[in-house]
């Protein structure tokens, strides 16, 4: 198991591993908050903090759900537009993780549409 955590610790959770398959998008959210998405299963993914110490920010279709601490604003774990059944992990939130070791994908968010048609 993996830790993970805001910045001020309010919302802290633990993944099971391996990572793999990170991938970092051009999207207008992704792009500013620097996020390093890593799609987990659910049953791999628990929180273990209160959810109230989440709040939630959509946009556009609403399907994404962009989660972040209420006190320090960090997006540690959200629901994607691409893979709303799975938790998408910010690596950047995880504890003891070698960033410049892990192979990272490029997506191109800026094209969803086009991007999603080319993964079917």
């Amino acid at each position: 198991m993996i830790q993970g955590s805001c910045h001020c610790g309010a919302v802290r959770f633990e993944v099971e591993g391996p990572i793999e398959g990170v991938e970092i998008c051009n999207c207008s959210i992704c792009t500013r908050t620097a996020y390093l998405h890593w799609y987990v299963a659910p049953e791999r993914f628990r929180l273990l903090t209160s959810p109230d110490a989440i709040a939630t920010y959509e946009f556009g279709t609403r399907v994404a759900k962009h989660h972040f601490c209420r006190t320090c604003g960090i997006s540690p774990f959200r629901r994607a537009r691409s893979n709303p059944n799975e938790i998408d992990v910010n690596v950047r939130c995880l504890e003891g993780v070698d960033l410049e070791a892990i192979p990272v994908k490029r997506f191109d968010g800026r094209d969803w549409e086009q991007q999603m048609k080319s993964r079917v």
